[in-house]
């Protein structure tokens, strides 16, 4: 894609299977920039997402080799692999999800990805969010900044609007698994969306 006049740029942090929130700002944008170079924040979307469980908001966390409270650049940021947490995040997620509509359609090729080693978040991020985007036909040009600038003029600068402990947009309404426990629960990643969802996930987005 050409950049022109009409380009409507999006830079934000890389998620782990980002909020459903993300994607409901990524579709009205054209271009991707996600952040590379700024410095590792602490209790973001940026190594954890939530689901939905039995007893209300869980949270799948991906552990770092230098610990929560880091001042890494992003692209530096490590995964601590000395723990079998893909395997267990995994788990997690087929417990949640057995009983989704859609789990058991993905679940296959979801597994396979959970299986691959990543030594760096931001690898796993992309990885995480290369495959939604698969699942729900999102081909939207991506690109990384080159380096860190606090005002980036001409874009969309969404960079750490989006917090777990932030109250959560909750017009994007479907039926969630636990939701006759729990209530509605918004502003879960968007694999909570798609196994609830399936194919018509990006529709009851574009819809809210």
């Amino acid at each position: 894609m050409t950049e022109g006049a009409n380009s409507r740029i999006l830079l934000i942090e890389s998620q782990y299977f980002p909020s459903i929130n993300f994607y409901k700002t990524l579709i009205n944008h054209n271009i991707l920039q996600i952040e590379k170079y700024e410095h590792y924040q602490k209790l973001s979307f940026r190594n954890r997402c939530y689901l939905a469980g039995p007893n209300g908001r869980m949270i799948l966390s991906v552990p770092l080799s230098k610990g929560k409270n880091q001042r890494t650049v992003t692209k530096d940021v490590r995964i601590s692999n000395e723990e079998k947490w893909q395997a267990l995040h995994w788990k997690t997620l087929v417990s949640a999800y057995r009983r989704s509509p859609w789990f058991e359609y993905y679940e296959a090729d979801l597994e396979i990805l959970f299986e691959r080693p990543f030594n760096f978040l931001l690898d796993w991020n992309m990885a995480c969010f290369d495959w939604i985007n698969s699942k729900l036909n999102i081909n939207i040009p991506t690109r990384f900044t080159e380096s860190y600038q606090k005002e980036v003029a001409g874009v969309t600068d969404a960079r750490d609007t989006m917090h777990p402990n932030v109250e959560q947009d909750n017009r994007i309404q479907y039926t969630q698994v636990f939701q006759d426990r729990t209530g509605f629960l918004p502003g879960l990643s968007i694999l909570d969306l798609l196994f609830c969802e399936g194919k018509q996930a990006l529709e009851v987005i574009k819809n809210a």
